[in-house]
């Protein structure tokens, strides 16, 4: 088995300055995102869109700009709400330290819904039309951020066989080895994602379809990759032997299942 080589978290000092390797992830993600939104101004329909209402690069950057306040402040909300509700109605101030940690994926997500509902209403766009432009250019962000919880020896997975090859024993989860659920996810809701939902948003398809497919893959593949995360301490296995992320995954594939079966008169 493996031993975690708790890397130093901080990347770079420079005085009192501290540069964390988790916010240079973060950095990472948004570069790819304005990367990735960029070739998707030569993909249709935008790249067919003319005169007025035609997609621009100053477009991506509004799009990047709103959906960063939708993560930290939907991540955060998201947090409170799904995970922790009781403690932080008691200890209301504590919302705020965000420095401290608590980001819940499925919050996030909630909340750069309502950032791309707000660009979609101020632009004239249609809303599914802005969540397709979107989703493609998100899981290489997600791999990104898993990366982060490697680094950080956060979020690790369930005590493993200790003949697995790549079981690992992460400081602070006692000896046993553990599967390394961060590189899990990085691989199949980050770095498979990515290639799947990418290929298919090449090509025309029809209006709602590209998020649609984001939901339900990731929401499978993040299901899946569950059954190796441990699960919050404070939380443990829920209802059916569920995690809380596993629940959350459901109406977040619910609801991908029925933006991909849109009638086409709907769109």
């Amino acid at each position: 088995m493996l031993i975690h080589p708790n890397i130093d978290p901080v990347a770079l000092q420079l005085g009192p300055l501290a540069i964390h390797w988790y916010g240079l992830t973060y950095l990472v993600a948004f570069g790819l995102f304005l990367l990735l939104g960029l070739r998707r101004l030569h993909h249709q329909p935008f790249a067919l869109v003319q005169g007025p209402g035609a997609w621009k690069k100053s477009d991506v950057e509004d799009i990047l700009f709103l959906g960063v306040l939708g993560v930290v402040l939907g991540g955060r909300m998201g947090y409170v709400l799904f995970y922790k509700p009781v403690y932080y109605f008691s200890h209301p101030i504590e919302i705020l330290a965000v420095w401290q940690g608590g980001m819940s994926f499925h919050g996030g997500l909630l909340g750069v819904m309502v950032a791309m509902w707000w660009f979609a209403r101020s632009r004239h766009k249609p809303w599914l039309l802005v969540a397709d432009f979107v989703a493609p250019c998100v899981p290489t962000g997600l791999a990104a951020g898993r990366i982060g919880n490697f680094i950080n020896g956060e979020l690790w997975g369930r005590v493993s066989d200790p003949s697995l090859p790549w079981a690992m024993v992460f400081q602070g989860a006692g000896p046993a080895p553990r599967h390394p659920s961060q590189l899990y996810q990085f691989l199949l809701e980050g770095l498979l994602l990515f290639v799947l939902l990418w290929l298919y948003a090449r090509k025309p398809r029809r209006l709602g379809r590209v998020s649609g497919v984001f939901l339900i893959a990731y929401g499978a593949l993040r299901f899946l990759a569950e059954f190796f995360r441990e699960p919050d301490d404070f939380l443990g296995l829920l209802a059916l032997g569920l995690s809380m992320g596993q629940w959350l995954c459901l109406p977040m594939m619910a609801l991908g299942v029925l933006l991909y079966r849109l009638p086409r008169h709907n769109t």
